[in-house]
């Protein structure tokens, strides 16, 4: 299964307008198999399958930010069947499923990383004589946004592309509400300087 690569590019206005101021997909018990011996996830009564579905979309969502289209499947794959292997570490007084899924998507991302195509240059995007568009111009802050440092792009993928509050990317990055809001402050900084370099390049051909 595939995911279209633009099914969540509108999420990057969000993004957008931040800089100017200062997927459907498989259910969880399609890859986890069927057991009789599925026991609840710690602190609940629910099965592995029925804690996870409530997140899952958002699950995808996050992974496919984090690596290419022919490895997201194989990622989710991954996050399962590491979830299922930590279930009983799961602590609802800590913070909540869905953090605490994320958190294993982020981590089980990176080895994905490696073997990951390098990102296009920015200047290799579009040609500078085409026309314009909003989709352009997404592509071109997608392409700014995977140049940044993991965490940094870790927390904006995580609260402009998922949308997560300040407080649930805080307990994916096991850090403090302040850290995450001075991580986002510096990756928009960054990105300012990286689209705005972009720009004066296209007016100098």
């Amino acid at each position: 299964m595939t995911i279209d690569a633009h099914s969540f590019l509108p999420a990057a206005g969000t993004l957008r307008r931040a800089l100017a101021t200062t997927g459907g997909g498989r259910r969880v018990d399609e890859l986890v198999p069927a057991a009789p011996e599925l026991s609840p996830v710690a602190g609940t009564e629910l099965s592995f399958a029925d804690w996870v579905q409530p997140h899952w979309q958002v699950v995808q969502r996050f992974a496919a930010r984090l690596v290419p289209a022919d490895d997201r499947d194989d990622l989710l794959q991954d996050v399962l069947e590491r979830a299922w292997r930590k279930r009983h570490t799961f602590d609802p007084a800590r913070g909540s499923a869905q953090s605490w899924l994320l958190a294993v998507t982020a981590d089980r991302a990176r080895r994905f990383r490696v073997r990951a195509r390098p990102p296009v240059a920015l200047d290799d995007r579009r040609d500078a004589a085409a026309p314009t568009t909003d989709r352009d111009d997404d592509l071109v802050l997608r392409a700014a946004v995977a140049l940044l440092s993991d965490r940094r792009r870790l927390a904006v993928e995580l609260h402009y592309y998922v949308g997560l509050p300040i407080a649930e990317v805080a307990a994916v990055m096991g850090c403090a509400d302040g850290t995450v809001r001075a991580t986002l402050a510096a990756a928009r900084a960054e990105l300012r300087t990286t689209l705005a370099e972009q720009e004066s390049q296209e007016r100098a051909r």
